[in-house]
């Protein structure tokens, strides 16, 4: 399975950004995707995980700033964030996790997407 992500940048404090991964490859062993992000000296962090059946998960600090969302049809997941702050600063990746998988990591990441919050 491939990722590649999209979609990040330079924005204004409050500003929006959507992120896109687009999978490819095995798709058919994929259950949930999701994103985590990592800022300079800083561990890497879950942000939101989606089930194939749609079923979501966020990290508490960023419910109501975030959405995550997928389309099965198009093998792509998507990140909306609004209302961003300078400490969302980070390199966001998109991972995927297989249908038998037998840890809770995920299987597949992407090589990031650098999103900037300007003050």
């Amino acid at each position: 399975v491939q990722l590649v992500e999209s979609g990040g940048g330079l924005v204004q404090a409050g500003g929006s950004l959507r992120l896109s991964c687009a999978a490819s490859g095995s798709i058919f062993s994929i259950d949930a995707m999701g994103w985590s992000r990592q800022a300079p000296g800083r561990e890497r962090e879950l942000v939101a995980i989606i089930s194939s059946g749609g079923a979501t998960y966020y990290a508490e600090s960023l419910k109501g700033r975030f959405t995550i969302s997928r389309d099965n049809a198009k093998n792509t997941l998507y990140l909306q964030m609004n209302s961003l702050k300078p400490e969302d600063t980070a390199m966001y990746y998109c991972a995927a996790y297989r249908k038998d998988r037998t840890t809770p990591d995920a299987d597949y990441w992407g090589q990031g997407t650098q999103v900037t919050v300007s003050s």
